[in-house]
């Protein structure tokens, strides 16, 4: 009873810490944000609130809040929301006051990145393109268009945010904003303007009069009284520009962004606990997860380019909304125990001692109060050390937090939360009466010319510059003639080189051809074999982007398109440049002129025989949603390249025909040692995205339109439905682990009398452990999904685990020989567990 009435208490006290009651006064010292008076270590989490919907934005917060964030982080998507100049846009997924409100009504704080560039792997970082064309402009330096357009747009952010009374100046959440953003990084480039441009944006933000700090992200110039903050993997090493600014992360990053031809990336939350922990050991006082929950690129929102529609970013929240575990629940754990020594830490700075080659501890102490950290930066071999006259075991990268200076009540390397493992239940869209296919229909879509805003130039066109990014595509067709004596019939080689992204190539109407780049080198070269006729041939060349570059400097210079050379070679060695030829140019496609995306139209086809694998081709179908509240995504399998829409709402780029390298994944990667986005990757030789998230908001019961353009050629009957769900669980805890965090107490004897303690809990609430599908307490092998028995291991291991969780919501046992006996003495012992809930 004992122990229940102090985790109840350590539950309470929780509770109240993560409480928020705005403030009127924000400020800083040197250690921390300073809320009304008081210092506050803050734990954040990156949400952008237009990579998800209004009605997922309540969850996504409260599950933030669960795991024990503090504050939310998000941009502010200028090209979201002034699309045409003077003309501006709030509603649905763009209604910024709506998200702020929504943090605010979950008790949390708000920084607002308002910048205006975001970056993001966001379309063009979030520049409206139309600020390309302005006179005499040039974008993110001392240029007084630009800065003319830049204060505009964001004195109209902070002004929609004064009129609702949303900065903690005013009683409401916002605690802190940023200007600019990661400037620092390329300002080099920019030589003097650069300089004077940082100047120019901290005075510019200042003049706002928000009543809240103001930071500047990777800026280490960053002009007093703005805040210079650290973005990446790791920042315990940061030190901020002035001994009066406290030390903050902006951007943990929790994973990595995922480009089409890519394989996924991961980061284990062994390794992001580890640089969390460090982080507040050596000072930090304010972190925020980039990405907490990534979300989905809906629409042409990603950038890149190749940026894929999906933004989950091995987050702790995924991309549909489900919390990722171990990662939330690890994290979650290290949250409560560093708001449990939160005073402790703010009162005073760290002491930093050696205690061996790469081992250190950091200690803080007022009063009688004492905490702290036991770090070992190695990453090969675990270490046993002497702290206090105490002895610990350090396993390698990893710190290990001791709230009164005494017991270890969490290590980073150590996980104590059981992982779910998410599961598919795919719907095929066969013609069976209640599924998606029942009836195609479809539109090809003209190949070259056919928009009556068609218009000619001599020579080859920009792309980006013509299209002002209104259509991914753009259309280059000429017309020659050909000579029974000329060198080009038969086998002739078509020589294209374009800025990127892509392209196919058209003769006489037919698909020859394509050339495609990549994340890495965007630019394409492809000599194209083709078969010309004697008189007149048309070429057509479709040009694309897949999405607009969003980072570098002078990024918005960088080009698109099909530039040239574009040439014919003949078998012979003759050559025929048609660059300087008068080219036709049509942007955009027919059926986006039409508003096919809607499906409303009158010139839809709907016969036996449906064509697949055919470029060029419209599809639409209707559907009825899947049954239950699952997330719901689509699987493309089967299908080339375009974009969908599910009734009229884009769900974004869909290419499952660009397939990941074949070698470099490493689906069981080694958290120990320093993180690098190429580090941890799988999916290899599989499509870098297969599934497309649809939001359940957008779907009614019945009755449910979806359209597709398939540019490469694809079977849309392939398509099918997969709803996400969360069924099993796993974990596995040795006898070496610290107790579970909300079972610790100061009390140093209660703590040695009490053990590691697996606990399972089924993510929904009416659901129940169903069957145990494995136990083993002694050296089982393997990890979550795949365990097996070691050597060593208790016979009655899976009845007692079924005994004690069976039938339950949750359950806990502790992991001992008291519980299991001793199978093997003198060796460490675990306890390993999958379960099934239903």
């Amino acid at each position: 009873m004992e122990g229940k009435g102090l985790m109840l208490s350590l539950l309470f006290l929780l509770g109240v810490l993560a409480t928020t009651s705005y403030c009127g006064n924000v400020t800083y010292d040197h250690r921390a944000l300073v809320v009304d008076g008081k210092r506050r270590l803050l734990i954040s989490g990156s949400i952008h609130y237009p990579r998800s919907t209004p009605d997922m934005w309540p969850d996504l917060i409260q599950k933030a809040k669960d795991g024990g964030l503090d504050v939310i982080e998000t941009y502010v998507f200028w090209n979201l929301h002034e699309p045409t100049r003077g003309q501006y846009d709030f509603e649905g997924r763009k209604d910024l006051v709506k998200f702020v409100k929504t943090v605010a009504q979950a008790g949390l704080y708000v920084h607002l990145r308002i910048g205006p560039y975001a970056c993001a792997e966001w379309n063009y970082g979030g520049f409206p393109l139309w600020l390309h064309f302005i006179p005499g402009i040039e974008l993110r330096t001392d240029n007084e268009p630009f800065k003319a357009e830049m204060q505009r747009f964001m004195a109209k952010i902070v002004n929609i945010m004064q009129q609702e009374k949303l900065y903690a100046s005013q009683g409401g959440p916002i605690i802190l904003s940023q200007v600019e953003n990661e400037y620092g990084n390329v300002a080099s480039a920019y030589g003097s303007r650069g300089k004077s441009y940082v100047k120019w944006s901290a005075g510019m933000a200042l003049s706002l009069d928000t009543g809240v700090p103001w930071v500047m992200c990777q800026q280490s110039d960053a002009p007093d009284p703005i805040i210079n903050t650290c973005n990446g993997f790791y920042c315990d090493q940061f030190t901020p520009n002035s001994n009066n600014k406290p030390k903050i992360w902006t951007e943990d990053w929790s994973g990595w962004f995922l480009s089409f031809g890519g394989a996924v990336p991961f980061r284990p939350v062994e390794d992001l606990a580890f640089a969390v922990a460090r982080f507040y050991q050596r000072g930090g006082t304010f972190q925020n997860y980039y990405m907490y929950h990534g979300g989905t690129n809906f629409g042409r929102t990603s950038g890149g380019p190749f940026i894929t529609t999906s933004y989950d970013y091995d987050a702790p929240i995924d991309e549909y909304g489900l919390i990722r575990q171990p990662k939330w629940g690890h994290l979650r754990d290290l949250h409560k125990v560093i708001k449990l020594i939160e005073d402790t830490l703010l009162a005073t700075d760290p002491t930093i001692t050696s205690l061996g080659t790469n081992l250190e501890a950091a200690v803080y102490r007022t009063g009688s109060a004492c905490a702290a950290f036991l770090a070992n930066v190695g990453t090969q071999s675990d270490a046993s050390v002497t702290f206090n006259g105490n002895s610990y075991n350090l396993p390698a990268w990893s710190v290990s937090i001791l709230p009164d200076c005494k017991n270890v009540v969490f290590n980073t390397a150590k996980i104590n939360s059981a992982a779910t493992i998410p599961s598919l239940t795919r719907q095929s869209l066969k013609d069976n009466g209640d599924s998606l296919g029942s009836d195609w229909s479809w539109i090809n879509e003209p190949v070259g010319i056919s928009k009556d805003d068609a218009f000619s130039r001599v020579g080859l066109v920009e792309q980006i510059n013509t299209t002002a990014d209104k259509s991914d595509y753009l259309w280059y067709s000429l017309s020659i003639g050909i000579k029974g004596d000329e060198p080009f019939l038969d086998q002739t080689v078509l020589h294209v080189e374009s800025l990127g992204h892509a392209f196919h190539v058209f003769i006489n109407g037919k698909l020859v051809g394509s050339g495609i780049g990549n994340s890495a080198n965007s630019n394409v070269k492809a000599d194209i074999p083709v078969t010309l006729v004697r008189g007149k041939n048309t070429i057509d060349l479709l040009s694309l982007t897949v999405g607009l570059q969003n980072y570098g400097p002078f990024y918005d210079k960088v080009g698109a398109g099909i530039t040239g050379p574009v040439k014919l070679n003949g078998k012979n060695g003759g050559s025929f440049d048609l660059s300087s030829q008068k080219w036709t140019y049509q942007i955009g496609l027919k059926g986006e002129e039409l508003d096919l995306r809607s499906g409303i139209s009158s010139r839809w086809i709907s016969k036996s025989t449906l064509p697949k694998k055919q470029p060029l081709i419209w599809y639409k179908t209707t559907f009825d949603a899947p049954a239950g509240s699952n997330p719901v995504a689509l699987d493309f399998l089967g299908l080339g390249k375009g974009e969908a829409w599910v009734n009229g709402q884009s769900i974004g780029r869909y290419w499952p025909a660009f397939i990941a390298f074949s070698n470099g994944c490493n689906e069981k990667c080694d958290y120990r040692g320093p993180y690098g986005s190429g580090k941890c990757r799988k999916n290899c030789g599989k499509p870098s995205q297969q599934l497309y998230h649809v939001p359940r908001s957008w779907l009614k019961p019945s009755g449910n339109t979806l359209v597709l353009f398939e540019e490469m050629g694809g079977d849309p009957t392939q398509i099918s439905f997969a709803t996400r769900q969360i069924q099993s669980l796993c974990a596995q805890v040795s006898e070496t682990h610290p107790l579970p965090v909300d079972m610790w107490n100061s009390d140093s004897t209660a703590a040695s009398n009490s053990g590691p303690v697996l606990s399972l809990k089924c993510p929904f609430p009416k659901q129940v452990i169903s069957s145990i599908t494995f136990a083993s307490f002694g050296t089982p092998i393997g990890s979550c999904g795949g365990f097996s028995h070691g050597q060593c291991r208790n016979n009655m291991a899976l009845s007692i685990v079924r005994k004690a969780c069976v039938g339950s919501n949750s359950c806990s046992i502790e992991v001992s020989i008291n519980k299991f006996g001793d199978p093997c003495q003198g060796v460490t012992k675990s306890l390993a567990v999958e379960a099934s809930c239903t």
